[in-house]
């Protein structure tokens, strides 16, 4: 990964070092719910203050438009976040300005800071000059560790690589080494699999994918889209019938690029969308007009599985089927274990990502077996679909 400037060869002695962090988590009665985003940015807080140098964290939280409020204050991830770095964080009422002016001038080397909320300045989603101005005179070196938000052009996320010395953090590096594997430069054949409710959010993904892959799995409400627009009646399933101009263009264009389109050939229908309800697999032809498809069946399991045995590269985005009740998760968890296994065994560079996708994958137990499991949303369909990302162009060397 020559592309970027990793933090082997950033010299932080002594350095205010700017990091921009993920720290949107989830948060229920005033206390952080899932920790995963602070669990990811640890080793490159600690790598930079085991160095000597001044770690100012910065981050967003919420939406708060540009104004203050308290709600959205990341006060209350402080404490958190010192418990789980094993060391003190303080934390400042203020992102810029004196308040955070006194607190850095005092800061020591290998203190931890972490500033408040970056978007409670207009001046952060706008990306404006003189913010992004404001925030730079805090530092001297500056790291971005947030893969998550680097599909936005934002002070703290692109501004500031062009004001000071600029660096990927170790996550951003991680994620972007994956994706690398998974897209950039991947072994072939590799095998997609795109599922979730709907085709519209997913157009680009779609087109992008059949340049790219050798085999395009499509399960979820949008294989319905699909296979309505084959002539198929799927009875009373999710399904975009307004989009069949656009499914069919997308099958043809996989065709004119040798791209496998790997549709459900059964599926597990029920008449209402509850846990445990009374259902029945059925041929894909021969879906009940009054039921609906919640799930893929288990010879299109079959198939999905022996493409992934000849596969050596599996990017996944979107669950097969309604995962999560049961038993309509059954095709998802089983596609999703022996994409495991075989990465288990060495024989697979498996990346996955989407919040969906990652609450499946951790139901199922794999998480930990996949090569990477992005936590990045809206920034991993981005580069799923093949644009840049601004915080990620930003950092180019």
């Amino acid at each position: 990964m020559t592309l970027f400037k990793t933090l082997d060869t950033a010299d932080l002695q002594g350095k205010r070092v700017l990091v921009r962090v993920d720290l949107n988590v989830p948060m229920k009665d005033g206390k952080v719910s899932d920790a995963t985003r602070i669990d990811r940015i640890l080793p490159t807080i600690r790598e930079i203050s085991d160095k000597g140098g001044r770690v100012l964290l910065l981050a967003h939280f919420g939406r708060p438009k540009g104004k203050v409020d308290p709600e959205q204050s990341l006060g209350p991830i402080a404490p958190v976040l010192a418990e789980k770095l094993g060391r003190p964080v303080g934390f400042a009422e203020d992102c810029v300005g004196p308040v955070a002016d006194g607190i850095v001038a005092n800061m020591q080397d290998g203190d931890v800071l972490l500033l408040e909320n970056t978007r409670f300045h207009a001046g952060e989603e706008k990306n404006d000059e003189a913010f992004v101005s404001q925030l730079a005179s805090l530092g001297d070196v500056y790291v971005n560790d947030a893969f998550s938000a680097a599909h936005r052009a934002h002070a703290s996320t692109e501004g500031l690589a062009h004001h000071l010395p600029s660096y990927c953090g170790r996550t951003m590096q991680a994620e972007l080494e994956a994706l690398e594997k998974g897209l950039g430069n991947p072994e072939k054949p590799v095998i997609a699999i795109v599922g979730g409710a709907k085709v519209s959010t997913k157009i680009d993904l779609l087109q992008n994918l059949v340049a790219k892959v050798d085999c395009l799995v499509i399960g979820g409400g949008m294989a319905n889209t699909f296979l309505a627009a084959q002539g198929i009646d799927v009875g009373k399933s999710l399904c975009e019938h307004d989009l069949a101009d656009t499914a069919r263009q997308i099958l043809e264009k996989a065709k004119a690029a040798n791209c496998t389109i790997l549709l459900p050939t059964d599926a597990v229908v029920a008449r209402e969308f509850k846990a445990n309800a009374a259902n029945e697999t059925v041929s894909v032809s021969a879906v009940p007009s009054d039921a609906m498809i919640l799930d893929v069946g288990p010879a299109s399991v079959e198939a999905i599985s022996a493409w992934i045995d000849k596969s050596k590269t599996l990017v996944w985005n979107g669950p097969l089927g309604a995962f999560e009740i049961e038993p309509f998760d059954r095709a998802t968890m089983a596609a999703a274990r022996h994409a495991a296994d075989r990465t288990a065994a060495g024989q697979l560079v498996s990346v996955a990502g989407g919040g969906d996708t990652v609450a499946a994958l951790n139901q199922a137990g794999v998480a930990e077996r996949f090569t990477y499991v992005s936590t990045a949303g809206g920034a991993f369909l981005e580069w799923m679909e093949g644009k840049a990302l601004p915080g990620v162009e930003a950092l180019k060397a």
